[in-house]
């Protein structure tokens, strides 16, 4: 579950004469009914079916901050853009556990608001990373880079919308994740601190894997690869991300309609004082200080006090191919680190999959039944009188 090598989002295979690619397909499954189901099952056996104790709640919580952690240190490292998202998913999912498992009110909402939240983001950035995959024809982070001009919508889009994942705010992410962090801290616990520090340091890694999707590929000169790619994809696309984007920002700024609305109603928990920030002022001081910073920056700008020339090494210009810098290796030096490196390794190779684990199982067992079916009726006949005296013994045994 930690460490799923492959996620059941990948698909590997897209039909580039189509207008189908598999990213766009897998932006439904964050949303999937399923999938949502599951968290609110989770905080249904929490609230309603069972009284947990502190104990099954400290197991909740340790499920849920080794998830943000181990998916999110996974994620880090990925360069293909569908895996990379996948296990940002599995990372997000760990949140909505920890917040359940501290058995609090506020813990409890957060949970279930960020499995809100993330499927709206997430749904997103997949369907942005589909809209890359149709003009580029790749999802490899080393091959893409500089679409930002070309994709303008698609770029507005996937940064809110990584914004939103990474826990800033004004955005909805941000919120969720900020009650999440109140229910941790309202355990009153002596070890609540430690699960605190897993969450906030998950988001951390969170933004800076989301600043390498953004910087290979939006930012910096183009790719081979994306010299080709002239312009963006149409409205059709571009409407469903400009929709979830823009709940990102209102889900955010006025959470009280969500959380009023679809959630509290939800598990039955009444609406108390949840010592949340005040968005609405607080998204006024972040325009004003983005007006201002944009203000600097044109000012800079239009002051031409220095003289511009190509860039150059040892007097010879430098060939854009050589000269690109490549931002799908921000993070690779932690795969050598002495404690992770054996870990990554491991986790390349599948040992720390127990989805491969459970698949071997189960191919032994298919194999076991091969060997049994043969196909001779003598072999039939014998099964079935075991079976018979099997259903004898028990019978006089529990008679």
């Amino acid at each position: 579950f930690f460490f799923k090598q492959k996620t059941a989002y990948e698909i590997k295979e897209c039909d580039w004469s189509s207008d189908v690619c598999s990213s766009d397909l897998m932006a439904f499954l964050p949303a999937a009914i399923d999938k949502l189901l599951g968290i609110y099952l989770l905080v249904k056996i929490t609230t309603t079916i069972f009284t947990l104790t502190s104990a099954m709640g400290l197991v909740l919580m340790i499920i849920g901050a080794v998830t943000v952690l181990a998916a999110v240190m996974v994620a880090m490292v990925q360069h293909d853009l569908r895996r990379l998202l996948s296990y940002h998913a599995i990372s997000q999912v760990g949140y909505m556990v920890l917040g359940i498992g501290t058995l609090t009110p506020i813990g409890i909402a957060g949970g279930l608001f960020h499995m809100l939240n993330h499927s709206i983001y997430k749904s997103c950035l997949f369907l942005c990373g589909g809209a890359v995959e149709k003009k580029a024809k790749t999802n490899e982070l080393a091959e893409l880079g500089g679409l930002a001009r070309v994709m303008p919508v698609t770029f507005t889009a996937c940064l809110i919308a990584a914004l939103a994942i990474s826990g800033v705010p004004p955005l909805n992410g941000f919120v969720s994740k900020w009650m999440v962090y109140q229910g941790v801290i309202k355990t009153g616990t002596s070890y609540s601190f430690i699960f605190l520090i897993a969450a906030m340091f998950g988001s951390a890694l969170t933004l800076a894997s989301f600043i390498k999707v953004i910087y290979s590929v939006f930012l910096g000169p183009k790719s081979d690869q994306t010299l080709s790619v002239k312009e963006g994809v149409g409205f059709g696309m571009q409407f469903p991300m400009i929709i979830l984007s823009l709940l990102c920002l209102v889900f955010g700024i006025f959470y009280i309609f969500p959380l009023n609305a679809f959630i509290l109603p939800g598990i039955g928990i009444a609406a108390e004082p949840l010592g949340l920030w005040s968005a609405v002022p607080a998204t006024g001081l972040i325009v004003i200080g983005l007006v201002a910073g944009l203000i600097i920056y044109l000012l800079g700008k239009y002051k031409k006090s220095a003289r511009v020339v190509e860039a150059f090494i040892g007097g010879e210009e430098l060939d854009r191919k050589t000269g690109r810098i490549n931002g799908t290796h921000f993070y690779d030096t932690i795969k050598s680190m002495p404690l992770l490196k054996n870990i990554y390794s491991s986790q390349g190779k599948g040992h720390l999959d127990p989805y491969s684990w459970i698949g071997k199982l189960g191919l032994s067992f298919t194999g076991f039944l091969k060997w049994v079916h043969n196909g001779l009726l003598s072999w039939y006949l014998s099964w079935s009188l075991m079976g018979i005296v099997i259903l004898a013994v028990i019978f006089i045994l529990f008679q």
